[in-house]
């Protein structure tokens, strides 16, 4: 996979097509929702969906681990579907997880809508937000934060036209003041850009990222107009 760089408040990062971001200077990796155990949510409720999701999604983030090699491994919020998703993990999920966060130094939770609360029994710390020099990590962007916010939350995409007609694909979305990362998940759906929701966000226009088998796909932002003066 090609990564493609992007500088953010002074610092050089790397965003990469399986959809996580590498801060070099910091051999940092940022992943964002990851819904673990989102199947077996709908499967209380009675929607039965495959059970898989869990396990693919562990081994994708096993993946970018091994890849990078990274000291510290950011999780920016919703990483478990709920409260309860994280004692509904299988043993062998649990175990495949705690190898992959035994494979770094140091993992921070950052908590989101979905899981407000610290996971139990697995390592690392849980924070509502991280800074760390320039960088600000939180689970949803805040419309005036300053230069330097990297968060997730929207699972933003983008449509990008192609002779055979549109592509809609998970993107980065980005600007001079912020990043928002795609979804992580394996069962994790997402925002047009476009939505005023996220839009909004960018009212001066930015670039996206659609995420590539192997390599990204940038595209300008159009600014959006009358939707207030967030950064």
């Amino acid at each position: 996979m090609t990564p493609a760089p992007m500088h953010l408040a002074g610092e050089r990062l790397m965003l990469d097509p399986a959809g996580v971001m590498l801060w070099p200077a910091r051999r940092t990796l940022v992943v964002s929702d990851l819904h673990l155990e989102k199947g077996s949510h709908f499967a209380m409720r009675g929607a039965f969906v495959p059970p898989y999701d869990t396990r693919e999604t562990i081994a994708k983030l096993a993946l970018a681990v091994r890849r990078y090699g990274p000291a510290r491994l950011i999780l920016l919020g919703d990483s478990f579907h709920d409260a309860g998703g994280c004692a509904r993990l299988a043993a062998s999920d649990c175990a495949a997880l705690i190898r992959v966060l035994s494979a770094v130094e140091e993992t921070v939770w950052v908590l989101g809508n979905h899981d407000p609360v610290a996971p139990v029994g697995l390592p690392g710390m849980a924070v509502e937000e991280l800074e760390d020099g320039p960088l600000t990590f939180r689970h949803e962007a805040v419309p005036r934060a300053r230069v330097g916010e990297v968060s997730g939350h929207f699972h933003p995409k983008a449509t990008l036209a192609t002779r055979a007609g549109g592509i809609s694909r998970p993107c980065f979305a980005t600007s001079a003041w912020r990043v928002i990362l795609p979804a992580f998940g394996a069962y994790t759906g997402g925002l047009d850009v476009r939505d005023p929701a996220l839009g909004g966000l960018f009212p001066r226009g930015g670039r996206v990222f659609l995420l590539g088998s192997e390599r990204l796909f940038s595209a300008p932002m159009a600014p959006m107009r009358g939707l207030g003066t967030a950064a």
